[in-house]
Parts: C-alpha cells; structure tokens; sequence
C-alpha cells in the first residue's frame, strides 16, 4: 500500500512523497515495515526503511523517527 504524506515543522515542507506500506513475517517484534525514496538533490537520493516497532506503528512516525535520526547524525 502506498501512502501520500506531507511532513511540516515550522510551516515549511520537511518532507513530502509517498510511504510504501509492507506487511513482514519473521521478525518477532515488527510485523510492518515503511519504507520510501528519499531525494535530496538530482543526483542524491537513497532508500530508507523502517520497521514498525513501537512507538513507530504508522507511515507518519517513521518518517518523524527518519527525520530526527539524520538530523542527530548532523550534530
């Protein structure tokens, strides 16, 4: 399932694109995963993915936990 998502801080886009929605099996504590493309630029882009571990149980919160993950690998 594909989800359309418009992330705002501020009044400014932080992030905007679509959050693919993936059921998995084998993993005994994430039965979801949320994944996307994330472009920073034309020639940089990269695929990020997230399992769905609370407290991240929608498309909305793992990009919110994406987000403040690489802005804390900036620091």
């Amino acid at each position: 399932m594909s989800v359309p998502l418009h992330e705002e801080r501020d009044g400014r886009t932080v992030w905007d694109g679509a959050v693919e929605v993936f059921d998995i099996t084998g993993n005994p504590k994430a039965h979801v995963c949320f994944a996307w493309l994330n472009r920073t630029s034309d020639s940089d882009e990269r695929f990020v993915a997230v399992l769905g571990i609370p407290p991240v149980v929608s498309p909305v919160m793992a990009v919110r936990v994406a987000i403040a993950a690489e802005a804390k690998n900036l620091e």
